[in-house]
């Protein structure tokens, strides 16, 4: 049922910021001057700050941004009532787009992580700009339909398939940006340097290979300056920085790449790490050292305290040094699980920024992210509780978003329903089969315990509707679409 505005009588105590009156940096529509106001039946507007949804809670917006917050309010005239649970909009921290086109595809024949990655490497053999756009904006549609507002783009696809940079060497990259505007969210594309095939016990680094070559610029200057030159389009995009891996990258470059983040003032710093242990055997042989002290001996750590994806096969020191730096944690499980990859040991991560992502999407669901994430480390450990509820929705909250920089000082919050913070809303219906006997004083756990993509109904990204009543307002066609960019490259 679609919302609609109800005429009742106001109360309530208004909250309003200092920021409040701010434009909103990275919305997706103009600056408005009139607030537009909305009647949350139930509101969870912090899962930091308890899991209890608030009743009755006004929340206006202008500009892009949300400009009051009252709790305890009735509908008053000339709000548009919000039926169910509204939270704040998610963050998916790791994205590669085109893995997408895999989904049902690769599961029937066993194998292992390494012979799926034959298959995916299938797809980035076929892709161009123009039919990575139509299969980025496709993914990035589904991802607003499941609540998702920002996405982190691992972005390594660069080049045309014999490794020859494109008129523009930034195509694929701004192919991306435009698809996200299209869809309607925010985007950090995560321009990643790739230059070796693999690592060898003996310290060699194997060169690009088939369609490998198609993600490297041939050293880390040259991964620089190409990116230097990546300008992102619009108020929704914001630029950051990634190593491949240990693997793709030999430990010059990783210190060359921590400068040259560093001193170009990327967005985020991102790197996947230990995802397999053939990757942890090789670094040790090649190197007598984890990928995390790899990291930590070429000033990728200190410098830049990144993102570390998936970060699976960590040992008691590698934590302990993790935690130590700074740095964050991306834990991508129902990928992991796709994959084969195994189950890291959560309980040693305790303390360490942590955000979620969907990676190769093998589902776009952030509830089932955040429920695997717990699950997965029950199942390891027999005990319950390791990560509560409210931690795993930070995580898909203000975690994901300062992963992917978008809580840079002077920036308007994301992930949180709060005067000054982005006018991100997602609405969830709380009267269907799966959140039936929903209880409002624990909202966080029946979020991750019994929501899934299909309980949100409505999408505000940057003060604009993006979802109505589970349908794309920009692409309403999205489905019909993606099916069309999937089978176009599929394998």
């Amino acid at each position: 049922m679609a919302p609609r505005r109800d005429s009742a009588g106001g109360g309530g105590e208004a909250v309003t910021g200092a920021g409040a009156s701010r434009r909103g940096s990275g919305g997706t529509s103009p600056a408005r001057e009139r607030a537009d106001r909305y009647w949350c039946e139930w509101a969870l507007l912090d899962a930091g700050a308890g899991p209890a949804a608030e009743p009755g809670v006004l929340v206006e917006v202008s500009g892009g941004l949300i400009t009051s917050v009252a709790r305890g309010t009735r509908p008053p005239d000339g709000a548009e009532r919000l039926r169910g649970l509204t939270v704040a909009g998610f963050a998916d921290a790791h994205s590669h787009a085109f893995h997408r086109a895999l989904r049902g595809r690769t599961g029937e024949d066993g194998g292992s992580f390494w012979t799926w990655r034959e298959r995916m490497y299938e797809v980035a053999g076929r892709l161009d700009p123009d039919s990575y756009h139509r299969l980025a904006r496709g993914v990035y549609a589904e991802m607003a339909l499941a609540g998702i507002t920002c996405v982190g783009e691992f972005h390594y696809l660069h080049h045309a398939p014999a490794g020859t940079p494109y008129s523009d060497p930034n195509a694929m990259g701004r192919a991306l940006i435009a698809a996200a505007a299209e869809a309607g969210i925010r985007i950090t594309l995560l321009d990643t340097c790739y230059l070796a095939g693999g690592l060898g016990t003996d310290g060699a680094y194997a060169p690009l290979e088939g369609i490998q070559v198609r993600f490297g610029d041939g050293g880390a200057e040259a991964w620089a300056e190409r990116a230097a030159a990546l300008r992102a389009a619009g108020a929704h995009a914001r630029v950051g920085a990634a190593a491949h891996s240990v693997r793709a990258v030999p430990p010059a470059d990783l210190a060359r790449i921590a400068r040259t983040a560093r001193e170009a003032g990327w967005a985020a710093a991102h790197i996947h790490l230990s995802e397999q242990p053939a990757e942890n055997a090789a670094c040790l042989a090649a190197h007598g050292c984890t990928p995390a002290q790899l990291l930590d001996r070429t000033g990728f750590l200190a410098a830049l305290r990144p993102t570390l994806v998936h970060a699976t096969h960590l040992t008691s020191d590698d934590a302990a040094l993790v935690r130590g730096t700074g740095a964050g944690v991306c834990l991508c499980p129902t990928t992991e699980r796709d994959l084969a990859d195994g189950l890291p040991e959560l309980d040693r991560l305790a303390g360490a920024p942590l955000s979620l992502g969907s990676d190769g999407h093998s589902t776009v669901d952030m509830f089932e992210e955040a429920r695997s994430a717990e699950a997965h480390e029950r199942l390891r450990t027999g005990r319950r509780g390791t990560l509560p509820a409210h931690r795993l929705l930070e995580a898909v909250h203000t975690g994901g978003h300062a992963a992917l920089g978008w809580a840079a000082a002077g920036d308007p919050p994301a992930g949180r329903i709060a005067p000054g913070a982005r006018a991100d809303l997602v609405s969830l219906a709380v009267d269907g089969v799966r959140m039936a006997g929903f209880d409002p004083r624990r909202a966080a756990d029946a979020l991750v315990w019994a929501a899934t993509a299909a309980d949100v109904r409505h999408v505000m990204a940057g003060g604009r509707w993006i979802v109505r009543d589970g349908v794309h307002a920009l692409i309403p066609d999205a489905a019909a679409r993606l099916d069309a960019a999937i089978r176009e490259v599929a394998p």
